[in-house]
């Protein structure tokens, strides 16, 4: 568990689906996790700190553990309602529109280009933080790039523009990080970096 910014904290953990490591997030004030996943140093580690009160997601396929932290916390489960079709009644979760409010004023935006219910969230965190889901991803600490190819459908090309159009929609944001699915989060400059990803 690391403090990325004051009151953001990233961890990884091995998906037991996928057998890969992802990232999931905790913004500690409203209490909103993002895409979460048991930490390593388990659940009881939030007793130290505000709450999870809200889950959130970027897609639906990252409800990863929010069962889990429904049941310790007695979190809501948040996803856009393009989405919904996927979840059983018994997942409990609930349906969110862009531009709907979000605990802790966070924004939805539609991004919705690898799959309809791809979603970014805006925090208004430190400067800003950009949470995206599967669209771009971050080699450890390296530069932002494309899942590859044979993850992108049958015509890799139009999905990389298609998600450079989506993401430069989001420029007009107040942002200097962003939080990544699949790869460590890009704190200070995220902004720049991702206007030279979309215009590259």
């Amino acid at each position: 568990m690391r403090e990325v910014l004051p009151g953001l904290f990233h961890w990884t953990a091995v998906h037991p689906e996928i057998q890969i490591e992802v990232s999931s997030y905790y913004v500690e004030a409203p209490g909103v996790v993002l895409d979460p996943l048991i930490p390593t140093e388990g659940l009881a580690w939030f007793h130290d700190h505000t709450p999870p009160r809200h889950v959130l997601l970027t897609n639906r396929l990252h409800y990863r553990h929010s069962r889990e932290f429904a049941d310790a916390f007695g979190a809501t489960i948040s996803a856009t309602e393009r989405g919904l079709h996927h979840f059983s009644p018994d997942q409990n979760v609930h349906g969110f529109r862009a531009g709907e409010p979000l605990p802790g004023a966070i924004e939805a935006y539609d991004v919705g280009v690898l799959c309809p219910d791809e979603t970014a969230l805006h925090v208004p965190l430190g400067g800003g933080v950009l949470a995206i889901a599967d669209g771009v991803i971050r080699t450890t600490d390296g530069p932002l790039q494309f899942v590859p190819d044979f993850l992108l459908g049958d015509d890799p090309e139009a999905i990389k523009r298609g998600l450079k159009a989506a993401y430069a929609r989001l420029l007009h944001l107040d942002f200097d990080h962003i939080l990544f699915a699949h790869g460590n989060p890009w704190v200070g400059g995220g902004k720049d970096a991702l206007r030279t990803f979309v215009h590259s």
